[in-house]
């Protein structure tokens, strides 16, 4: 580090500040702040939902484990196998009925299909868990700033927290989207950039091929169950556990299905949903890619990999940058996976706020307050939030080997409770709000016992898929005891599928054509 990376980071995290406080100045509503007055357009979101998943913590983690963490590989492929899957289930069921709606907190639209409880009760769990999430993001940071500016790792944490924090509170929405959309494209040049200089440094193609590992390009076992074999990342629990998780992530998560119901119109939500199902295969080869070159060239590079903790493979991608990337380029990425990262925790934030207002704060007013004052209290509780996750990110190193593998593993705990509520809510007449309560509490219990007595048995990829299970059968079961004598009236099947025929059959296709592409590389090389 020099004073050219310096300057590039404080001009980079002064620009990204300027931004949010000029688009902070139409700011008035409640609608304003959380849903940018429904002015975004398909890329725009598309980019955005997709920049907070795979930002700065993919960026980190994910070469991490498929090039340097034991028993890593090109597996974590099979990790995408299921969002073409999932974006079918919420092109069909999940957002039509959601964006008509026309909430800002999508457990609202529980309140009118079951009860209140419902929906404080899905609120309260997205809280808790996405909570946890932006903590785990926070750290993610704070590895980065450790390793370059070698500064106490507690200190990090604070420093990274209040100034996403500031972020936030100036932005909102528009500030939110239009910094994902900048900071996605400097970090396809960071993959770009990095991958080039590894592969250079290796000496070319036939040195890296000849110091592979070959056993990290296996990406999939369709023989791994995960239930009591001890192996994870089969073909089994991925996709049937990762099509719960991404639906779930994607249309019943509020930081991720706000940005979503942010769109101009349903057209620009189905199509930002297509771009998700489609380009989040191909910016995972990237960084997979980005980790094979890196982890051939720390295990051929002994002064490379001792700076690496042996049980810290997460600090792979940031030593590279400080040592073998020139300076400028250096302050380019560090300044990027900073602002990608403080993106993630402010649309989380953002989310966390409007989930607590409209779904708390303002229920619980005797009069419903005006405008200005529901205004305040969003950023008043961006604030809250924005302590809590600080505080939260200090416990963020135990709980997985990476960190992006804490993140799945705290959403899979609810996430199939969740996309089962929802589904319950917009496919069934019947289910009662009663049921489906007692069914959410059972599926979160049923994983938190998973956890606790049978973890080295069940995978928790499939946690998604027994929550989701046990969440159903409970609330289907009880009110086929006590059947619901008011029907009402959801969208018709037939209305839904029509209109998503030619998207169901594409995204159909392109699940099985990636899951032969993963199956075929160990071919190739």
């Amino acid at each position: 580090m020099n004073y050219l990376d310096w300057i590039i980071i404080f001009l980079y995290a002064a620009g990204l500040i300027w931004l949010s406080y000029y688009l902070s100045k139409g700011l008035k509503t409640t609608d304003d702040y959380y849903l940018g007055n429904k002015t975004f357009k398909w890329w725009q979101v598309g980019l955005s939902t997709m920049a907070t998943q795979l930002g700065a913590v993919s960026f980190i983690s994910a070469p991490a484990f498929v090039g340097l963490r034991e028993g890593g590989g090109l597996q974590w492929l099979t990790y995408e196998f299921a969002v073409p899957l999932a974006m079918i289930l919420l092109l069909v069921v999940i957002f039509p009925p959601l964006y008509k709606s026309g909430v800002i907190s999508i457990y609202t639209y529980l309140e009118h299909r079951f009860n209140k409880l419902t929906r404080k009760l899905l609120s309260g769990v997205f809280q808790f868990s996405r909570a946890f999430a932006a903590g785990i993001t926070v750290y993610a940071v704070a590895i980065v700033l450790e390793a370059v500016f070698d500064i106490p790792l507690w200190i990090n944490i604070i420093a990274v927290g209040v100034i996403a924090l500031l972020y936030d509170y100036l932005g909102g929405m528009k500030a939110v989207v239009i910094s994902d959309v900048i900071q996605m494209g400097i970090l396809f040049l960071g993959f770009i950039l990095c991958s080039y200089i590894a592969y250079d440094l290796l000496g070319g193609w036939d040195e890296f091929i000849e110091h592979l590992d070959r056993d990290r390009l296996n990406a999939v076992d369709f023989t791994a169950t995960g239930l009591g074999d001890g192996r994870e990342f089969g073909f089994w629990p991925m996709v049937f556990g990762g099509f719960f998780l991404y639906a779930a992530y994607y249309g019943c998560d509020q930081s991720q299905a706000q940005r979503i119901l942010a769109s101009q119109d349903m057209s620009h939500v189905r199509k930002a949903l297509m771009f998700n199902g489609f380009f989040r295969f191909p910016t995972v080869i990237l960084y997979c890619v980005m980790g094979l070159l890196i982890g051939t060239f720390a295990l051929m590079t002994p002064a490379f990999l001792s700076q690496i903790p042996a049980d810290r493979s997460d600090y792979m991608v940031p030593v590279f940058i400080v040592e073998y990337l020139p300076n400028g380029l250096i302050g380019l990425l560090v300044a990027a996976i900073m602002a990608a990262a403080m993106s993630s925790l402010d649309s989380a934030l953002n989310s966390l706020s409007a989930a607590t207002v409209e779904d708390f704060v303002i229920p619980a007013r005797e009069q419903v307050p005006d405008a200005k004052e529901q205004f305040w209290l969003s950023k008043k509780y961006t604030v809250f939030w924005g302590i809590i996750c600080v505080v939260l990110a200090f416990a963020a190193g135990n709980i997985a080997p990476t960190i992006i593998e804490a993140i799945n593993k705290i959403g899979s705990l609810f996430y199939g409770p969740i996309i089962a509520t929802f589904v319950l809510g917009m496919l069934t007449t019947s289910v009662t709000a009663r049921a489906v309560n007692f069914g959410i509490l059972v599926g979160v219990l049923l994983n938190f016992i998973l956890w606790i007595f049978f973890e080295d048995q069940i995978f928790w990829f499939w946690w998604n898929f027994t929550g989701f299970a046990s969440t159903a059968i409970t609330a289907i079961l009880w009110s086929l005891l006590s059947p619901c004598k008011n029907k009402i009236k959801l969208m018709e099947a037939e209305e839904i599928v029509s209109n998503n025929i030619k998207e169901t059959i594409l995204l159909a296709a392109y699940f099985i054509f990636i899951v032969t592409l993963s199956v075929s590389i160990v071919f190739w090389l």
